[in-house]
């Protein structure tokens, strides 16, 4: 399997977590799961994008190294 697609794997499963977190969290703040869904959403595309760059932006640093 290649880097860069277990990259994206370990990103996916970690957005996951912290979507599930960010709804939970969202939910209790608004008090509306409606509200809660939809923050959730847009930050499960945002920081998996963000993550992956992060980590191919490390991996190019080690390369360096």
């Amino acid at each position: 399997m290649s880097t860069d697609l277990l990259l994206l794997l370990k990103a996916f499963s970690w957005r996951l977590v912290g979507t599930l977190d960010t709804f939970v969290v969202a939910w209790l703040v608004t008090g509306e799961p409606t509200v809660a869904i939809s923050i959730s959403a847009v930050e499960f595309f945002t920081k998996l994008a963000l993550y992956w760059l992060h980590e191919r932006a490390w991996l190019n640093v080690m390369r360096r190294l």
